[in-house]
């Protein structure tokens, strides 16, 4: 493998921001992934492994380890009974499965398309959207185990997956390095059409969508948040929705219904999420005063999406940090609620 000092990490994200890592590497396979943590462990380096840069934040100083891009390619396919099971390396653009998926007339990730980022990080956050999670049709996720040093596969259930997370984020962080991703998808199967934003866009249909039809419908709806990556699009210079969607306990949701009534405001309510007592950040945020738009120096809001933290150009890490930082105070105080950030934080 080549090792090279003093790379530039900041264009290899979506954010745009942070400084330099000690050194760079690429893999291509598991045997170099393992080759890889070897020459950290041998230098006593600290290891960061890079996807596809979508939901990371470097640091201004950045990072003093040994930064590993993982780029593991290659979509394997077979069918057992009523599900196509598809290999996928880690390596693999994530819309690109997605297309390749929906291509092939499989069901089950349709609704997640234009999502940014790499395969192998789609299990770490449980990545979900319009109704639907990469947790319903993982089926296992091979890994490399930091802890006792060989590659394993980790069941669905292996996995702990939650709401926006799962065992990579949560309890066993840092532990596994995913190498590929085997997801149970369903052949000939209907698109999954039940969140608000897409039943509107088919409203007055008398026949359902196709699965093409769905993923061509979730794409437009997301570049019209700005939640896609257009090459030139200052709105996309960013990690996505930068916050979680809060999980309320009965007494939160009762308290924050009480001060959005006291202001003269109703929660925004849906089916998907009001069972259990999830509500919309982005809501949170707009009503904390900070609008489509909002400019804050060099760092801003996208003037499509009240939940995507940008890079209005030229912004630092600190800069990034410091809005983010305000965001959550003032949710805080007006709302009582603790917005939890999505993206990882290097050296911040």
């Amino acid at each position: 493998m080549l090792f090279v000092e003093n790379v530039a990490i900041a264009p290899l994200t979506t954010m745009q921001v942070g400084g330099p890592s000690r050194y760079f590497a690429e893999a291509r396979t598991a045997a170099e992934t393992v080759e890889a943590v070897q020459f950290a462990r041998a230098k006593r380096l600290p290891l960061l492994v890079l996807g596809g840069g979508s939901n990371l934040i470097v640091s201004d100083q950045g990072w003093p380890g040994l930064t590993l891009k993982l780029s593991i390619s290659g979509i394997k396919e077979r069918r057992e009974k009523s599900k196509v099971f598809f290999q996928v390396g880690a390596g693999e653009e994530w819309d690109g499965f997605v297309a390749h998926a929906v291509a092939r007339n499989c069901a089950g990730i349709e609704c997640l398309s234009g999502i940014p980022g790499s395969v192998g990080g789609t299990p770490v956050q449980n990545v979900g959207a319009y109704g639907q999670e990469v947790s319903e049709t993982i089926e296992s996720v091979l890994t490399f185990d930091l802890r006792h040093p060989q590659i394993c596969e980790l069941s669905n259930r292996d996995c702990g997956f939650g709401y926006r997370s799962s065992i990579f984020n949560t309890s066993e962080r840092e532990r596994f390095i995913i190498l590929e991703v085997t997801y149970a998808l369903t052949p000939g199967g209907s698109p999954h059409v039940e969140y608000a934003d897409l039943k509107n866009y088919f409203a007055g249909r008398s026949d359902p969508p196709t699965l093409g039809e769905t993923r061509d419908a979730v794409l437009k709806i997301r570049a019209g948040k700005g939640m896609l990556i257009i090459p030139g699009n200052p709105d996309c210079r960013s990690a996505g929705s930068f916050f979680k969607n809060p999980v309320l306990t009965p007494e939160q949701y009762i308290d924050l219904s009480a001060r959005a009534a006291h202001r003269g405001l109703q929660i925004p309510s849906y089916p998907q999420l009001a069972a259990q007592h999830i509500v919309s950040a982005a809501w949170l945020v707009e009503h904390s005063g900070f609008h489509k738009g909002y400019i804050a120096g060099k760092a801003g809001i996208s003037s499509k999406h009240a939940l995507a933290i940008v890079n209005l150009g030229g912004a630092t890490a600190a800069e990034i940090l410091a809005l983010k930082t305000d965001i959550q105070a003032r949710v805080r105080q007006d709302w009582g609620i603790d917005l939890r950030p999505e993206p990882v934080f290097l050296g911040l």
